[in-house]
């Protein structure tokens, strides 16, 4: 008895059904597997685009400066990445850092504390930070959007309590404290030690949510937070332990953000926790929860940095560089829903 195959299905190598995709139906499953894809074409793109309209977009001088404008934002959007890798939200983060940097900075130069337990000091105060966010949406089930909305002000608050709306001068901190906005030179382009601190902590996180079962329990409780529960995950602890950890890599953005501005300024940073969203957005992490990478969030916040820098180079008004910002991210969450209606 013969058997007449379907046009959209031909036997596969396993002896199993193949669908013929179309060009664009295959272009959606590619970039559900690999979500760091586009981020990564729209980067190229972006910078060949703007390498043409302006002679000094790829100098060494400019390209100093776009790495040293995202390491604060690639660095605040590790912690960001996780955090909405479990479907929720942080709109703190901003806040955690100037306050821990202000901590940092304000006790070293009035106390005299050393370096090294100063850093201590403000890992202590943004971990306890994220701890308070995780707390709050953990024990009494709140939204996390609603959480850390409460928790901006109010970390913004106790900011500017604690600094007395004052800036603390770089001149007064221990040099351990500036040490990230310090700077050496790879083919003319001057490189800070905050940069290469940013591309080390995305390695190891991008690891570690790989290759550790804590990792893989973070994908879990954010795909399905009720199925990883009756699956044996303790999900309440992920999600805590997830928001601790962003508190301490926000510690870290904060001593970043003091080298780059070679002081501690209470009104520095402030907007930052917009700009991490959408570095993490545009570098396909699913504001859903479930997919997404580090690396990804890496090449967003590399985007935002050249399509500001270079809209600025081209001479285009502040005003309409937010636009352009503002376009991507929507086309990003556009596409991000496109892409999860993927049919096997």
């Amino acid at each position: 008895m013969s058997t007449t195959l379907s046009s959209k299905q031909d036997p596969g190598p396993l002896g199993g059904d193949h669908v013929d995709r179309s060009p664009l139906s295959r272009i959606q499953h590619l970039l559900h597997a690999q979500a760091t894809i586009g981020p990564a074409v729209v980067l190229l793109v972006s910078i060949v685009v703007f390498a043409l309209m302006s002679d000094r977009f790829l100098q060494p001088g400019n390209i100093s400066l776009i790495l040293q404008q995202v390491a604060v934002v690639g660095t605040l959007a590790v912690g960001q990445t996780i955090i909405i890798l479990t479907a929720g939200i942080d709109l703190s983060c901003g806040a955690i850092m100037v306050l821990t940097s202000i901590v940092m900075a304000k006790v070293a130069a009035e106390t005299g504390l050393p370096g090294v337990p100063a850093l201590l000091l403000g890992f202590l105060v943004g971990t306890a930070c994220g701890l308070i966010n995780g707390m709050l949406i953990t024990r009494l089930k709140l939204p996390p959007f609603i959480v850390t909305l409460g928790t901006l002000n109010v970390f913004f608050a106790l900011n500017l309590w604690y600094s007395e709306s004052a800036t603390i001068r770089g001149t007064e901190m221990p040099s351990l404290l500036l040490w990230t906005g310090e700077t050496f030179t790879i083919g003319g382009t001057r490189i800070t030690y905050g940069s290469i601190i940013m591309v080390v902590l995305v390695g190891v996180m991008a690891f570690v949510l790989k290759n550790t079962a804590w990792g893989r329990h973070v994908y879990a409780t954010g795909d399905d937070a009720e199925a990883s529960r009756l699956s044996g995950i303790r999900t309440g602890r992920v999600l805590l332990s997830v928001y601790a950890t962003a508190g301490a890599v926000y510690a870290l953005s904060a001593w970043i953000l003091i080298g780059r501005i070679a002081s501690a300024s209470p009104q520095a940073g402030q907007l930052e926790n917009l700009d991490s969203i959408t570095a993490v957005v545009i570098g396909g992490t699913s504001l859903f929860g479930g997919r997404g990478a580090i690396i990804g969030s890496l090449l967003g916040a590399l985007i935002v940095g050249v399509f500001r820098n270079g809209l600025a180079l081209a001479g285009v008004d502040v005003l309409w560089q937010t636009l352009a910002v503002g376009v991507l991210i929507i086309v990003a969450v556009s596409l991000d829903q496109w892409i999860r209606k993927v049919k096997p």
